[in-house]
């Protein structure tokens, strides 16, 4: 009656802890989660240079004169990189948009072919903004 009591060891805790905001760039993102947080900022993007796009559309369908305006205000390179983000955002948000309603039909669902779909998307919306680019800018 008097043996001792053995006590069996603690498990070691895991130790959850909270990440700081400069801590974020320690952490890598799947390709999958960068593809969709670039689909909520180009989201915010279109939606932010909507007055833009407006005012552009605006000045070009007024008259012959405002139309003459909208290429001359056109030519400016801060202006054209506005549109070539809007083009961007465009692109990225539409095909990332497709990606999202196909796996809405549980197409795609695991891990490889998210990351193909996600490759392709990234791939898709870069290709077609730097052929916008190099006609926005004259080179062809």
């Amino acid at each position: 009656m008097s043996e001792a009591v053995r006590v069996a060891p603690k498990k070691e805790r895991p130790e959850f802890r909270n990440i700081h905001v400069t801590e974020l760039m320690n952490y890598r993102q799947p390709l999958a989660a960068i593809v969709s947080i670039l689909h909520r900022i180009s989201g915010v993007l279109i939606f932010a240079l909507l007055p833009f796009v407006l005012y552009l559309l605006q000045e070009s369908l007024r008259s012959e004169i405002s139309f003459a305006h909208y290429q001359g205000f056109v030519t400016y390179p801060l202006v054209k990189l506005f549109i070539l983000a809007l083009v961007w955002a465009i692109m990225h948000h539409m095909f990332a948009g497709v990606r999202h309603l196909v796996m809405d039909l549980h197409v795609g669902l695991d891990k490889d072919s998210a990351r193909k779909s996600s490759a392709a998307v990234l791939a898709l919306s870069l290709t077609l903004t730097v052929l916008v680019a190099l006609k926005l800018f004259g080179v062809f």
